[in-house]
């Protein structure tokens, strides 16, 4: 009987020595979430309860799968083995935009990179594209603009171009679109170079085949306070709004 006894308290014993011990928080967290992690006073922790209560708060909001919201408090506590882990764990499920934002905050360019590729080559082309810019890398940006003008996703060539501040590029793909009568693409690649001359062409264009509202917004872009009085003054709303341009 006696040796049953002490078993079962060394039993207790190891159990309660080996559970894991709850953060002194964690029964408070929901109720300031409710009100609000930015309106809750914390000035009278030390920095080190602070962190503790926030990364409470991170775990919280994991456990809600509000994972931005997450990132965002273990970025206040500088808590970067929690971003890589929030990365690395969006990386795996494909949710590609959560482990930017997290790699991001965490400053690791390589796994930027990585998540750039493995989006890239899932067909996620703005995934790419963000991860490829936030680690700086204009040679993978580069080959992403080139696939992304062959496989016909201008708006993300565009975005990519721009991004290099690569004006002959945009040039380029600018006079296709707009052999291709892509004028609204036209339109923009023009503008982000301010070729005004090539953007009142567009404009011309598009009055031409009747699409005035449209005409009238590259006019705009262009400044030509000329064109843009005499569609003002000669044309209605409902002129302008007749065609819509796609």
């Amino acid at each position: 009987m006696v040796e049953h006894i002490k078993r079962d308290s060394y039993r207790l014993v190891e159990e309660f020595t080996n559970a894991p011990v709850e953060n002194p928080f964690s029964k408070i967290i929901p109720a300031l979430m409710k009100k609000g992690l930015e309106n809750a006073n914390l000035s009278m922790f030390s920095e080190e309860k602070k962190k503790e209560l926030l990364n409470a708060a991170g775990e919280e909001y994991l456990k809600r799968t509000q994972v931005l919201e997450a990132i965002k408090v273990f970025k206040i506590t500088n808590n970067v083995n929690k971003l890589n882990a929030i990365g690395d764990e969006h990386v795996r499920i494909g949710l590609f935009s959560y482990a930017i934002e997290a790699y991001k905050l965490a400053a690791n360019k390589e796994k930027l990179l990585k998540t750039g590729e493995r989006a890239l080559q899932e067909g996620q082309l703005a995934e790419a594209i963000a991860a490829f810019k936030l680690a700086g890398d204009q040679e993978k940006l580069n080959k992403v603009g080139a696939f992304c003008v062959e496989k016909g996703k201008i708006e993300f060539a565009i975005e990519v171009y721009s991004a290099l501040e690569n004006k002959v590029k945009l040039l380029e793909l600018g006079d296709k679109c707009f052999a291709e009568k892509q004028f609204q693409h036209a339109l923009r690649s023009y503008e982000l170079t301010k070729e005004f001359d090539k953007v009142n062409k567009v404009g011309e264009e598009l009055m031409r085949i009747g699409l005035l509202g449209n005409a009238l917004r590259a006019f705009e872009v262009a400044e030509n306070k000329m064109m843009v009085q005499f569609i003002r003054e000669n044309f209605g709303d409902q002129d302008l709004k007749r065609k819509v341009y796609v």
